[in-house]
């Protein structure tokens, strides 16, 4: 959106008509701008992707605290690291994250 610079008002769009290169106008004062047709690239950015730092860490876990009551989906043992966080509004409960001691498996409970 363009807005005219003497008055405010927002800038109509007129398509471009036979020698008359398309531009906006102003629909209450004499205010006229042209637009370019042609655009140039000065120079091209390449994006490069940025790696995702995991929230938990291996550090983190190793120095969490251990229960016994929680069995591993994967190995079945009963020994595992936990970290308890809020994921949601105040009124629900805390998201657990579990790391089994024996095969390094990691879930969650809700």
């Amino acid at each position: 959106m363009e807005f005219c610079p003497t008055c405010g008002m927002l800038l109509k769009y007129e398509l471009p008509h036979m020698s008359r290169p398309a531009r906006f106008f102003c629909p209450t004062c004499p205010y006229v701008i042209q637009i370019e047709t042609k655009v140039k690239i000065k120079r091209k950015q390449r994006l490069v992707k940025k790696e995702i730092d995991p929230i938990i860490t291996k550090d983190d876990m190793s120095n969490a605290p251990k229960t016994d009551q929680a069995h591993c989906p994967n190995c079945g043992h009963n020994k595992a690291a936990y970290i308890q966080f809020q994921t949601r509004s105040a009124d629900e409960p805390m998201t657990i994250n579990f790391t089994c001691e024996k095969c390094g498996h990691c879930w969650r409970e809700d």
